[in-house]
């Protein structure tokens, strides 16, 4: 079946080789210095404040935006992590986890507000969006290293690239979702685009964009253990330590570790969706 015999794996690498690194090289060592700051200044902040605190501030945060039993759940979540020593570990991937998000929802609704408000700018996004989701995300760590290093700055990356097509997709639908008839009322008194976008279309389209910037935090979280194959620090490399090493107990541990950071982000990003 070799009829073209297409030599794509050599072109590839004398691109990398021969222009990628050497002409782009120092561009990608300043973005990585500069996330490097980004990604540590979080991590030490988050690893600097008590447990104790960060347990009660987290509970009063939960109870805040999804109720008592999300704040119950914190505190058993919390007590477990610290019973288990895997509190830094956790800060690291949050961390990690905040820093992604962040990234992707600065990046991804921007995107998503002008392939919404732009033919040609949703035929651009659109294929690169499929190209992003439908990519193994293990094929994500490959350039990462290459352009990044080790750590966390291409597990940030790489995160960032498998978490932001629901930002952008979520912000779009939301804002094509607004009723014709109450856009054609705001044109009718004089809005302008600028007014119509953000006094009409965004706040209507709020739960859409919340749902995206939920999803993506999900699929940043998901990307923990994944980010550790590359050197990214937290619960994934405990987890893939189980794994090294066949120790089923310390990966229960550290996946159940994932577990109760997931179930608390998801549910309060979900009750701030309902707050806005």
């Amino acid at each position: 079946m070799n009829y073209l015999n297409l030599p794509l794996e050599q072109w590839t690498n004398s691109f990398v080789d021969d222009w990628l690194l050497p002409v782009t090289g120092d561009f990608f060592d300043a973005i990585s210095d500069v996330l490097r700051t980004f990604v540590d200044a979080v991590t030490n902040l988050l690893i600097v404040i008590p447990p104790e605190l960060m347990a009660v501030v987290l509970m009063l945060v939960a109870w805040k935006f999804s109720g008592k039993g999300l704040a119950l759940f914190a505190l058993i979540g919390t007590l477990y992590l610290g019973s288990v020593n895997l509190w830094e570990e956790s800060m690291q991937t949050v961390a990690i986890v905040l820093v992604s998000t962040i990234i992707s929802v600065l990046i991804g609704i921007p995107f998503g507000i002008l392939a919404a408000t732009n033919k040609t700018m949703a035929t651009i996004v659109r294929p690169v969006l499929d190209f992003m989701q439908t990519l193994p995300s293990f094929v994500y760590l490959i350039p990462a290293i290459l352009l990044f290093g080790l750590g966390n700055v291409p597990a940030v990356i790489a995160t960032f690239v498998f978490a932001t097509p629901p930002a952008v997709r979520m912000t779009t639908l939301g804002i094509q979702q607004v009723p014709a008839d109450v856009v054609e009322a705001s044109k009718t008194f004089g809005s302008t685009k600028w007014q119509l976008l953000y006094k009409v279309q965004l706040p209507l389209a709020t739960p859409s964009i919340m749902a995206g910037v939920n999803q993506t935090m999900m699929l940043a979280l998901s990307m923990a253990v994944i980010a550790s194959m590359i050197g990214a620090p937290g619960l994934g490399s405990v987890v893939l330590a189980g794994i090294s090493t066949v120790n089923v107990g310390l990966g229960l541990t550290g996946g159940l570790g994932i577990v109760v950071l997931a179930i608390i982000l998801d549910r309060i990003t979900q009750g701030l969706a309902r707050k806005l």
